[in-house]
Formats: C-alpha cells, sequence, structure tokens
C-alpha cells in the first residue's frame, strides 16, 4: 500500500451518481416544456417547429451549464468521477449544446415568420426589438459560436493556447448573457414560477461553483501559502524545472502525480494560468515543475526572476499512488511525460515491486535522468528503470515486447503519461494479456511533439 491510501477513491460509484444526477436535471429540463405546452403549441407545423426550437435552447442551455459544472474544479466532483474524464464529457457535450442552441434560433425565427406570414428577416429584426433582452442574447450566441469554433482541433492548432484560452472563456459570458431572454420571454416560465425558480438555482449554484472553487479558494490558499518562485534549474535542451517555495505546503494536500494550475505574476504570465504536474514529490516548503519548450509560455518559465508570486489552482487529477491496488506497478512516461511518473515514485511504501520505463527519442531527452537513477540505486531493489531510446520501431511498445521485458506485465497497476500513440499503444497491449480496466491508469497530457 502506499501512503496515499487513506484516500478513498470511489471513480465508478463516482461516475453512476454524477451520471444519474446529470440525467435526472435533463429529465426536469424537458419536463418544464413537457408539462407547459398546450394544443396552440402543436396545433399548425410552424407551432411544432417553435416548440421544437424552445426545447433546442433548453436542453442546450442546460448541457452548457451542465458543461461548466464539469469544469467547475468541484473537490469531492473530482474525486469520485476523475479530472480527466470530467474534461472529456466536458469537450463531448460542448458540441451538442452549441448545435442544439443554434438549431433554436433558426426554428424559432422560422417558426414566428411563418405564424406571421412575414419574411425571415422581419421577423428577426421584430424578434430583437420587441423581445426582452434579445441583443443581450444575440452576443451571447455570437460569443458562443466564436467559442466553439475555435475549439476544433484544426482552428486551435493555428492559435496559442494563451489565446484560445481568453476566446474559450467567453463561454461564462455566452451562457450569462442568455438567462434573462430565457425566463422573460421563454412560455416555460411566464407564469409558471416553479419552473423559474429551477432554472434561476441552477444558474446561480453554476455562478457560485466558479467564483468559489476556480477563483476565490485558489486565491485565498495562494496568499496563505505564500508561494513563490525559489529558483530555476535547466533540465537539458528546452527543458526547466521551476522550484517554488512556500508555507505549510503540506496542507495543500497534493500528492506526487497530480497537477495544479499555475499563474506566475510576471508579464507574459498574469494573464493565463496553465496546467503542470508536478515533477516531485510535495514537501513542506518546496514544490516543482518540469516543462519542455511547447510554446511561447512554456518557453519563457526559463526566465522567471526568484521571488515572483506564484498562485495555485489545485491539486486536480486522479493520478494518484492511492489508486493502485497491486503489490507491483509499471510505470511508462514519454518525454516529458516522465516528469509525473517522476512524482508518483516517491509515493509509493511498503515495499510496492516498481519497474519504471522511460521512452525517449533521444538520449538527451531523458530529463531527470540523474534523479531516476539515484531513486534505483537507493530502492534496495524495489524499483527498476528501463531507458528506451529511439525510434518507435526498434522498441514496439506491444504484449509480447512488455511482458519480456516486464515479466509481470499482465499483473501490474500501469501508470503511464507521454504522447497519445504510446498511451494507446500500451493500452491495447494491457487488454491483449487481459489487465482490467481499473489497473490502467493514464494522465491526459496535450503534446505538441510525439516520439518518432
Amino acid at each position: 500500500m502506499s501512503n496515499a491510501s487513506t484516500i478513498k477513491y470511489s471513480s465508478g460509484a463516482g461516475v453512476d451518481w454524477a451520471a444519474l444526477i446529470a440525467g435526472v436535471g435533463l429529465g426536469l429540463t424537458v419536463a418544464m416544456q413537457v408539462t407547459t405546452m398546450s394544443y396552440s403549441d402543436i396545433s399548425s407545423p410552424y407551432a411544432v417547429i417553435t416548440s421544437f426550437s424552445r426545447l433546442c435552447a433548453l436542453v442546450g442551455t442546460y448541457f452548457a451549464v451542465l458543461g461548466i459544472f464539469l469544469i467547475a474544479r468541484i473537490p469531492f466532483v473530482e474525486r469520485g468521477v476523475g479530472h480527466d474524464r470530467l474534461v472529456s464529457w466536458h469537450r463531448k457535450l460542448a458540441p451538442y449544446s452549441l448545435f442544439l442552441i443554434g438549431f433554436h434560433v433558426i426554428f424559432i425565427v422560422l417558426g414566428f415568420a411563418g405564424q406571421d406570414q412575414i419574411p425571415l428577416y422581419k421577423e428577426t429584426w421584430n424578434m430583437l426589438t420587441k423581445f426582452y433582452w434579445m441583443w443581450a442574447a444575440l452576443g451571447g450566441f455570437v460569443l458562443m459560436i466564436l467559442a466553439g469554433v475555435t475549439s476544433y482541433k484544426k482552428a486551435r492548432a493555428k492559435m496559442s493556447y494563451e489565446t484560445w484560452w481568453i476566446i474559450h472563456i467567453y463561454t461564462y459570458a455566452a451562457i450569462a448573457l442568455s438567462f434573462m431572454h430565457q425566463v422573460l420571454n421563454g412560455s416555460m416560465f411566464v407564469g409558471h414560477p416553479l419552473n423559474r425558480f429551477f432554472w434561476t438555482a441552477l444558474y446561480v449554484v453554476m455562478g457560485a461553483s466558479v467564483l468559489y472553487w476556480r477563483i476565490g479558494l485558489p486565491l485565498v490558499r495562494s496568499l496563505r501559502h505564500n508561494i513563490k518562485v525559489d529558483r530555476v534549474v535547466i533540465e537539458g535542451p528546452g527543458v526547466v524545472s521551476v522550484i517554488m517555495r512556500g508555507r505549510k505546503l503540506h496542507n495543500l494536500s497534493a500528492q506526487g502525480g497530480q497537477f495544479f494550475s499555475w499563474r506566475f505574476l510576471e508579464k507574459g504570465h498574469l494573464l493565463v494560468a496553465h496546467p503542470y504536474s508536478l515533477s516531485a514529490a510535495p514537501t513542506e516548503h518546496y514544490v516543482r515543475i518540469t516543462v519542455k519548450d511547447l510554446g511561447d509560455h512554456s518557453r519563457s518559465l526559463a526566465l522567471l526572476r526568484p521571488g515572483t508570486r506564484v498562485f495555485v489552482e489545485g491539486p486536480y487529477g486522479a493520478f494518484t499512488a492511492g489508486r493502485s491496488s497491486s503489490p507491483h506497478v509499471l510505470l511508462v512516461g514519454g518525454g516529458v511525460g516522465i516528469t509525473p511518473i517522476r512524482a508518483i515514485i516517491e509515493e509509493f511504501k511498503n515495499g510496492v515491486q516498481m519497474d519504471v520505463i522511460f521512452r525517449a527519442s533521444k538520449e538527451e531527452d531523458l530529463v531527470l535522468r540523474e534523479e531516476l537513477d539515484y531513486l534505483e540505486a537507493h530502492s534496495d531493489g524495489t524499483i527498476r528503470v528501463h531507458y528506451l531510446v529511439g525510434p518507435r520501431k526498434n522498441h514496439p511498445m506491444n504484449a509480447r515486447s512488455l511482458t519480456k521485458l516486464v515479466p509481470s506485465f499482465a499483473d501490474a497497476d500501469i501508470y503511464i503519461c507521454g504522447p497519445t500513440p504510446l498511451v494507446d499503444s500500451v493500452r491495447k497491449a494491457a487488454q491483449d494479456v487481459g489487465v482490467p480496466k481499473d489497473k490502467f491508469h493514464d494522465e491526459a497530457f496535450g503534446y505538441h511533439t510525439e516520439i518518432k
């Protein structure tokens, strides 16, 4: 068992409860539409189109609000479901939300124009000028389209993380701007105070969650722990470690393998927070991240000055030793993905046997090698490190190769962090030898480079 074993993870139950609550909320949302309809809402084709548009608006907005909840960093939700899964759900919900709200805009204009027997452009103008808060709703819709379009892979690949992040934040404004026109104009809200209360409460809880867990709590913690840059260490070509000092950092309850969102109070870093994993188990006074040069932000970390104040949000992630249930673990790191692997090694105690595989394209990419060698040399035989350097064809990460390298591969808990092809290959190998899904733990890393 590890020293993190006192933290209970119940991902299966957490996922079930999260899905149940989300489903109940969706059911109540649809019920608002169904229970307030009358014969006039289906008495003609255009009336049916209008009713359908309202249902699209309700469900689309519910998905948007739910998407915000998923990334509100609510601790018990993060622990129960897992950060990576929450982010995955958020990404999958977002397109449905945008499409449904887009359908609402199209069909509501079409339905009203058909009922009034006037051209679409005249109906659009009438709706904007005669209904409450419609200009704000239009602005929100435009912002949502902007955030949605820039989130597609091809569009996102052409912009910096900072630009994408700022545009993505517009989603909060888009959802907020849509609220008033809904409750003042929607037939399911006008004259239905219980429906209006439910919808208002949904928005209020969403806003409070973001303000408390994404802004308030991180700000208070950062000030309380007085986190500042202590020094920057060059680890290799394009790779730096930022070591930060603070007080009573153990009270952050962070573990090796987890990550924080870091915001450095220095020009070029203040506006946007970036997620980086810990590259060493945290201590009472120090935390460390190790970052590869993948863009303007990561490149400029090498220029951080000692004493720079740091604001943190986290810790996040369920990539922790406490999830292991086997006396033997296999830890696989690809490239800079070795950093959370390096950190989690120190969390396993009581004789847990560890095999560490470090995949890299070139020898100079073996960052933190000296530390890994030190940990192996002082482990009393509990740690074995395997360096696999070179092209993929020389080191196939299939079931046969991994079993040859690590004979107990099929019985181990597997932790992996690295480029997507590496993760997929090891996952396939684990499936081929019958490793249960709950014994395969991967950290979602965004890589701009791959191991060749």
